[in-house]
């Protein structure tokens, strides 16, 4: 609620605070006093348009600073939390709006610089402006859905969550189809470098293995060469020959040196004997050297094909590794990788299939519930209906006839309050058209038809309202009706706070609080002046606006009639 106006320099107040309390507060006073310009300043801060000539003439500025007191769990939290304002929720928002004579402003959110954008954001959800000229919040069509719905009790707690499962499978489907339309066209891509990978068939750490092996096999061969140059050195078998040649020779000249005569232990046979055994030991030496590079040629007779499968298999993985530009080592993982992505894309069409037939039943779970949704709000409509066209003959709107629409919105505006567009129409005579609330021509009965709108509505959303300001809501009417539109706008005010512009005295009559605006000066300068009224001098104002300029002891009774009613 409202707790606090602070007014400085608004055209023609100079200064005044102002504290307020709940339930009805009455303004009154002479025409011309000044009693719209109290609605000015709280306009003023709280976003509404300003201009320059609201600057108190010889100021340089105007300012408005307003007062709430907001419950916790008060809707304003939260766009305070959206622009970034920081507050305290056991702490008064103060709203403060600067405005230069020059028409320029600044907008402050407790002592915070903000845009006026914030400051009307925020004012629409603290107050409501029902006046002659215009009638701001209850009558924008963007809120009769939410209305009706308070009116009517209705739970939106299925339909959101349907929605919010229908919306989940929606994501989930047009992800897979997008997926699908990326990698569709990837699929041969990847089915060609897979088939590649999979005949190459790499295998972690053959690289390494088959650069060492390519290493050895080409060492190896040049050294079955060296080790053919060796062979080629000893002569082949014709050194062996030769030796052996020598050592018979050698034998048969002991032998004729025998049969010659020489003694078998002469110097002769001896020396011939020696030599026999140092060239059979050289034969042994040289059997042994064939003997020995046969067995290291063997070593190194190596197949001279391997290196040529080897040197190719090791140029296939390195070509391989280059065209995917990887490292050879990586290539069995970015097999796998293809692999799992081809099994992925193969098995996503049966994953689309699947979501399309869960966001079906999402859509269809979300429908029903919509549709039953719809049902009771049209139910809501008509008890609306009925409990409007209830106050309307006591408001001297006997001939207007209301009705709640609620029309089904195309598929594709489908959200987490239902498939219904709500509107609040008027006929305002006998064989009119229905049409918007708006297009009721006269002030007087657009303040009193929002009046009776909220006096429905009161019953089914009391702790919900906002300020309620009625600017003049009795013009134009007097005696039987005018005390209906104080007895209304007494019951509004029983669980909200309800300001009331008033020329009425049934209306002042029925004021928790009651505030008497008066204009005066000194000759050089008019002012505006508030003196919130004690009960005699209550009684007095209302006996003025039942007399006139001269008040009657009989005007007195009347007043005192009506503040005990």
């Amino acid at each position: 609620m409202l707790i606090g106006l602070t007014i400085r320099d608004v055209v023609l107040i100079e200064s005044l605070d102002l504290a307020i309390g709940s339930g009805l507060t009455a303004l009154t006073g002479e025409t011309g006093a000044g009693k719209s310009i109290i609605l000015d300043a709280l306009g003023l801060a709280t976003g509404m348009r300003a201009e320059a000539g609201l600057v108190r003439r010889g100021a340089t500025q105007a300012s408005a600073t307003a007062i709430f007191s907001l419950p916790p769990d008060h809707a304003v939290w939260a766009v305070l939390d959206e622009k970034g304002l920081a507050y305290e929720r056991d702490e008064d928002l103060v709203l403060r709006r600067q405005l230069s004579a020059d028409g320029r402003s600044r907008a402050f959110v407790n002592d915070q610089a903000t845009g006026v954008a914030a400051l009307k954001e925020l004012g629409a959800l603290l107050l409501e402006v029902h006046g002659q000229h215009e009638t701001v919040g209850l009558l924008d069509p963007r809120t009769h859905r939410s209305l009706l719905d308070a009116f009517g009790g209705v739970s939106l707690g299925q339909v959101a969550a349907a929605w919010s499962g229908w919306r989940a499978a929606r994501e989930r489907t047009a992800g897979l189809r997008d997926l699908a339309a990326r990698t569709a066209a990837d699929m041969e891509e990847i089915a060609l470098r897979l088939g590649e990978l999979d005949r190459l068939d790499a295998r972690s750490g053959e690289e390494t293995a088959l650069a060492e092996e390519r290493a050895i096999l080409g060492a190896a061969e040049k050294a079955l060469a060296e080790v053919s140059s060796a062979r080629e050195a000893l002569g082949g078998n014709r050194l062996g020959q030769n030796i052996a040649s020598a050592f018979r020779a050698l034998e048969r000249a002991r032998e004729r040196a025998i049969n010659a005569g020489a003694a078998l232990d002469g110097p002769a046979v001896k020396r011939l004997e020696s030599a026999a055994e140092a060239v059979d030991a050289a034969l042994s030496q040289v059997r042994e050297a064939e003997a020995a590079i046969d067995a290291a040629a063997e070593a190194f007779d190596v197949d001279p094909k391997r290196l040529e499968e080897a040197e190719e298999r090791l140029f296939a993985l390195r070509g391989m590794a280059r065209k995917l530009n990887v490292s050879v080592e990586s290539l069995p993982q970015v097999r796998a990788e293809l692999s799992a992505r081809l099994r992925n894309i193969e098995s996503s069409e049966a994953q689309l299939k699947a979501a399309e037939a869960a966001e079906a039943v999402a859509r269809q779970a979300y429908l029903e519930g919509a549709a039953v949704l719809s049902a009771e709000r049209r139910a809501a409509g008509d008890r609306l209906s009925a409990a409007v066209e209830s106050e309307l003959a006591p408001l001297k709107l006997e001939k207007a006839k209301f009705r709640v629409v609620v029309e089904p919105l195309a598929e594709d505006r489908a959200g987490p309050s239902g498939l219904d567009r709500v509107a609040f129409e008027i006929a305002t005579n006998p064989g009119a058209p229905f049409g918007p609330l708006e297009t009721i021509a006269s002030g007087g009965e657009l303040a009193r038809f929002a009046l009776a709108l909220k006096a429905s509505l009161a019953a089914r959303t009391r702790g919900a309202q906002p300020l309620m300001i009625f600017d003049e809501v009795d013009q134009g009417v007097g005696g039987a009706v005018a005390d209906a539109v104080g007895l209304r706008l007494r019951r509004l005010a029983a669980d909200a706070q309800v300001l009331a512009v008033t020329h009425s005295p049934q209306v002042a009559a029925r004021g928790d609080a009651h505030w008497r605006i008066s204009k005066g000066g000194d000759g050089a300068m008019t002012r505006t002046a508030v003196e919130v009224l004690s009960p005699d001098a209550r009684e007095e104002e209302i006996a003025r606006m039942l007399a006139g300029a001269e008040i009657t002891d009989a005007a007195r009774a009347a007043a005192r009639a009506l503040i005990g009613a």
